[in-house]
């Protein structure tokens, strides 16, 4: 033999020697062990809690840690179609592999997933727990999920604030917009047209660059010299309504959560997308009441929206004292796109009836459901405790002549807030805290046809700790079909020109009467 190749075989031999011995130690010869393993009449503990879930079929690899005493761990993976896959670890961490994963759900759609959890002592034996067990949906959901990460308000840490997308099949995450690309700054409120990228707004703003809203539509970026906030598009993709808001942040001295924010004053505008204008519909923007929280019904027949009595007069800088006596109703009005006309506001559901506040409105694309926040008072649940998901049944009062509606089952004891519906009405997407208490966190619900919601799958990730050392917040979900088709190049470069397309906007302080435009008035959208 060569010289040269024996001295190789020589240096690769402890390598090689090490291969086999860990081959077997975990496949195939540790099998013979299992199949002979002690039953425990219990489920085997693993982070996160992916047990009792109802998943979709296309969501990525929901990798876990066993957290149970072991020098080893095996996992098997199985469902009634294909074959079971099985994961071997030394420390806990199951990291299911993507393809055969996919292969496995997508064959079994509608039918039962089962983990078997083994665990072996220091003296070689295994132990097998019960198995855990999932059902897998029959329906997808949207491929790509939309949100902001930040760190908390009240720690300023500059280029730490963007927008991502995330491969729901896979762990891609990848940047829509950061604030690292124009020096730092703010970014919120995004929002599409029907889960589709054909229509994007963009809120953002910065010293250097100032305030502006990005406009991508059909593949092309517009600058928009004008402030959107809270923004819902009708179907047709012909205006879009949104929230122009002042709103003061305010701290409390003794409090868990010591951020809080009031609406001293709003209106809700509407933009027309083919001439870049505003308009103020009158009833929309009344100067008694404070209109917040637009969205439009998966028809464009109804907007949706929140409204509260405003019990301080005008020009109001900061928060009044009465700031937690207000409690917002939700409120729909008619609207007919074809001939432009708006009907009569109609109460769906009073304050005085609930005796708390709602805000957030959502409605499921096929007009069925709508989802909210209740909380017990003023209008951004994210930083209420007590704030809590219902859903009503739009089509009760077809039935029995009023809305009903009820907590969801899914509810934490810390706050929820911030839904998105998938483009088949089977699925949300919303933020809570129910972790930490302090950072939100994205979850995943599958909603029945007769409205139950089941058990919330943990927004899964590459290495499932990875939450217990994030110091960044999820929030602002939004569920779309495909992948960004603007590069975040392109958004960033056409905030950072010069060139913008005017937007004559109406705003608040006080709400101005209709075709009227007042003088700017400054405006804060809370980051969470």
């Amino acid at each position: 033999m060569h010289r040269r190749s024996v001295v190789s075989l020589l240096i690769l031999a402890p390598a090689i020697g090490a291969l086999v011995v860990a081959t077997m130690l975990f496949r195939p010869a540790s099998w013979a062990p299992i199949r002979e393993s002690e039953p425990v009449d219990r489920q085997a503990r693993i982070y996160p809690d992916y047990s009792g879930l109802v998943i979709p079929p296309n969501i990525a690899p929901l990798n876990f840690v066993v957290e149970e005493p072991g020098v080893a761990f095996c996992a098997r993976i199985s469902s009634q179609q294909g074959d079971a896959i099985e994961v071997f670890s030394r420390d806990g961490v199951v990291k299911i592999p993507p393809r055969r994963w996919k292969h496995l759900l997508d064959g079994n759609r509608g039918r039962t997933l089962s983990v078997d959890v083994f665990a072996r002592d220091a003296d070689g034996r295994w132990n097998r727990f019960q198995p855990i067990t999932n059902q897998i949906a029959p329906e997808d959901i949207d491929d790509h999920l939309v949100y902001r990460k930040m760190h908390l308000t009240h720690v300023r840490v500059r280029s730490r604030i963007g927008i991502y997308c995330r491969n729901l099949s896979t762990f891609e995450e990848s940047v829509v917009l950061g604030s690292d690309s124009y020096e730092d700054g703010c970014l919120n409120c995004h929002s599409f047209r029907q889960n589709h990228w054909d229509k994007m707004l963009l809120g953002v703003r910065s010293e250097k660059y100032g305030t502006a809203t990005l406009l991508a539509e059909d593949g092309a970026v517009r600058k928009l010299d004008a402030k959107f906030g809270y923004t819902s598009w009708h179907p047709s993709g012909r205006l879009a309504v949104y929230a122009v808001n002042n709103i003061p942040l305010f701290f409390h001295s003794t409090r868990n959560e010591v951020r809080d924010t009031t609406n001293v004053d709003s209106m809700l505008t509407i933009y027309r997308a083919e001439q870049h204008r505003t308009a103020v519909e009158p009833k929309l923007a009344q100067k008694d009441w404070l209109e917040n929280w637009p969205v439009w019904s998966g028809d464009g027949r109804y907007l949706y929206f929140c409204t509260a009595p405003k019990l301080w007069p005008a020009n109001t800088p900061m928060p009044p004292e009465q700031y937690d006596r207000i409690r917002y109703d939700l409120v729909r009005i008619r609207y007919d796109i074809e001939t432009d006309a708006w009907g009569e506001i109609e109460t769906v559901l009073s304050a005085q009836q609930t005796g708390k506040s709602i805000g957030m409105p959502r409605v499921s694309p096929d007009g069925r459901f709508l989802t909210f926040c209740m909380f017990d008072h003023d209008y951004f649940p994210t930083w209420k405790q007590e704030s809590d998901l219902y859903l009503m049944d739009l089509q009760a009062p077809a039935k029995n002549g009023q809305f009903t509606y009820r907590r969801l089952e899914i509810n934490s004891d810390k706050s929820e807030s911030w839904q998105t519906w998938s483009s088949n009405s089977r699925w949300i997407v919303f933020s809570s805290k129910r972790l930490h208490g302090v950072f939100t966190r994205l979850f995943i619900s599958y909603i029945d046809p007769a409205g139950n919601a089941h058990k919330p799958v943990l927004l899964p990730q590459g290495d499932p700790r990875f939450y217990d050392s994030c110091l960044l917040v999820f929030n602002t979900p939004e569920l779309v079909i495909g992948p960004p088709p603007a590069a975040r190049e392109s958004l960033a470069g056409v905030y950072r020109s010069r060139r913008a397309t005017s937007v004559s906007m109406p705003v608040t302080m006080a709400t101005p009467a209709a075709g009227r435009t007042p003088p700017p008035a400054p405006s804060q959208i809370p980051h969470e």
